[in-house]
């Protein structure tokens, strides 16, 4: 795995990424949704599963699920997994952010 520094910190990563916002990066030619979900970051692919509609257009709930902005496929952020077992999950990318700045693992 390589880890790719997306942020120079963890204070950039909160300004950039909004609570429950959403936000598409491109990390080694990957697209990428990154969120903040209770000052907690995760990373999905971008692309739903389902039907192949951007998730960073998307919403999250409160149960920290992002919701495809299509046809409302949920997804856990942590694990990936599609909540009615309808479509295949979810990758997942670790989340590193250490003194030397904030990293997606690709």
């Amino acid at each position: 795995m390589e880890w790719l520094k997306v942020f120079s910190g963890e204070q950039e990563a909160l300004q950039r990424i909004q609570n429950n916002k959403p936000q598409l990066v491109i990390a080694n030619g990957q697209r990428i949704c990154l969120v903040n979900h209770n000052n907690r970051f995760f990373a999905v692919q971008d692309s739903c599963t389902h039907s192949g509609a951007s998730l960073s257009q998307g919403s999250i709930n409160y149960l920290g699920e992002i919701i495809c902005p299509l046809h409302n496929y949920c997804f856990n952020l942590q694990t990936g997994q599609e909540l009615s077992s309808r479509s295949r999950d979810l990758k997942t990318y670790p989340v590193k952010i250490d003194d030397s700045g904030f990293f997606i693992g690709i």
